[in-house]
């Protein structure tokens, strides 16, 4: 599904049909993916502190500074791409980079909302995710299983099979738009829909 064809959430998640992949990288899909892991884990970090600073700069202005959006999306992107990557929905190593990559089979689209703010929304946002997070909690310990299945399956076909993976892909739709709206990149709420 892409942005074009989309529900009229501003933010989305695009990931590839199932294809073929490595054996041996799916079984050592977690050691490859731990460089990645590291440098993001620390890049979401300081996106903590981003948002934390533009939560308060959009409760007092109404708006969200257009570098501290860039920085946060190109670290958003990053951060979904190697997500895919280890929830063995692409078979491709992510680059090493920020922002957008169109050729990749897991593409974060949307643009943050910078103007004209909903100051009351941002001021009890966490309060309003937390049913959204509840329910991915739930939903990754589904995916978590589901997982380690396609991972075992993986290892001996090549391939993760389409069901496991359209769950995997639609739980890494659900929360890149519950991301989007806690890094406060958007004022919509975000849908409860896997899809």
């Amino acid at each position: 599904m892409s942005a074009a064809t989309s529900p009229a959430y501003p933010f989305g998640l695009d990931v590839d049909a199932p294809s073929a992949q490595g054996r041996l990288t799916i079984l050592f899909r977690g050691i490859l993916a731990i460089p990645h892991l590291l440098i993001v884990n620390i890049l979401a970090n300081l996106i903590q502190l981003l948002v934390f600073f533009a939560w308060v700069v959009i409760i007092i202005t109404g708006k969200l500074p257009s570098g501290i959006a860039n920085l946060i999306l190109g670290v958003f992107h990053w951060e979904m791409r190697v997500w895919g990557y280890t929830y063995l929905l692409a078979g491709r190593y992510p680059p090493f980079a920020f922002g957008e990559d169109t050729s990749y089979p897991i593409r974060l689209w949307g643009q943050p909302e910078l103007e004209g703010r909903n100051r009351l929304s941002v001021f009890f946002r966490i309060i309003l995710v937390i049913p959204h997070l509840i329910l991915i909690v739930i939903l990754a310990v589904i995916a978590l299983v589901l997982l380690v299945i396609g991972w075992v399956v993986g290892i001996f076909t090549g391939q993760i099979p389409g069901g496991i993976h359209n769950f995997l892909a639609g739980f890494s739709r659900w929360y890149a738009r519950v991301t989007a709206y806690i890094y406060l990149l958007t004022d919509r709420y975000p849908p409860f829909s896997l899809s």
